[in-house]
């Protein structure tokens, strides 16, 4: 099969298309002929050599840790799941090739109605943002500051707060203050100036933070909010220690993955994908989200 993978770790220029064996579903496995895969900083992290905890990675190394596409063999003992059912799903690694195997709790059904390119990057943004939200503590009438609300993580998490009944308060660049309004939030501008607007905007105070961006903005966060335990930060892991803030804990599930999924399929969840790029451009697309915080989702899509 063919992959986007990498023999040394390093830039975006590492990664390229290798021929590599076909993986098989061992028991309670299935394995999924992929039709698109999504792009984030994870994945470019691994790509420059970060090994993920608990995992032995061997050469080469295949990134990519969410996925759509359609079952094509079954293990022993997968009853839920048939060869030509498209699924939605998650892994740690290997995303970015023709072919990925993974246990049969990491997938569920994707709904008919949602395109490929979207099933594909849809899997990790929506589930950090709900993790997020739980581990925040979000509740009706609270008003939250969501920092990066025009990111993948930052869309999912402005939306899913306000099904939780909360006020936003979203941060973004002056290119995505529509973008951000539309998803049902009130957008404010970064730079100088940013406490006093927030603090202008929600009048009640700020209850709880989502920082998806880091330094001034994970600062500002813990001042506005007050109480540590009540922000968390996506980027600043080591700092957050430090402070008592919050990181994203917990792990992503199958059936929470479905729940999202319908809400889709509602229209309660919008989902943007900015670009999409064939695999075998997966060195353009991590350029493209190495440059900073875009609007949505990158996607690789694969024949």
């Amino acid at each position: 099969m063919k992959a986007a993978a990498f023999t040394e770790a390093g830039g975006p220029e590492v990664l390229r298309v290798l021929e590599l064996a076909e993986p098989h579903a061992a028991g309670g496995e299935v394995r999924v002929r992929v039709k698109a895969a999504g792009v984030q900083p994870y994945d470019a992290a691994v790509r420059a050599g970060w090994e993920p905890a608990g995992l032995e990675l061997s050469w080469p190394r295949v990134p990519g840790n969410e996925f759509a596409g359609i079952v094509d063999e079954v293990g022993a003992g997968v009853t839920a799941l048939t060869a030509g059912t498209e699924v939605l799903g998650f892994t740690a690694v290997q995303a970015y090739a023709e072919y990925i195997v993974v246990p049969a709790e990491n997938v569920t059904p994707k709904p008919p109605e949602m395109p490929w390119e979207v099933a594909g990057g849809f899997t990790a943004g929506t589930q950090t943002a709900y993790l997020a939200l739980d581990a925040l503590r979000i509740a009706r009438g609270e008003t939250l500051l969501i920092h990066g609300a025009a990111g993948a993580v930052g869309a999912a998490a402005v939306q899913l707060a306000i099904l939780r009944g909360a006020e936003v308060v979203g941060t973004a660049s002056e290119g995505n203050q529509d973008y951000v309004r539309s998803l049902g939030a009130t957008p404010v501008v970064y730079g100088d100036g940013l406490a006093e607007r927030v603090r202008a905007l929600a009048s009640s105070g700020v209850d709880a933070a989502l920082d998806g961006a880091g330094g001034v903005a994970f600062d500002l966060s813990l001042e506005l909010v007050g109480d540590p335990d009540r922000v968390l930060t996506l980027v600043e892991h080591g700092r957050a220690a430090e402070a008592g803030a919050r990181v994203v804990t917990g792990t992503r599930s199958a059936e929470r993955l479905g729940m999202l999924a319908s809400l889709y399929v509602k229209g309660e969840l919008r989902f943007l994908v900015r670009r999409t790029y064939p695999f075998g451009e997966a060195a353009a697309a991590h350029r493209e989200i190495e440059t900073g915080h875009g609007r949505g989702k990158v996607v690789l899509t694969f024949p």
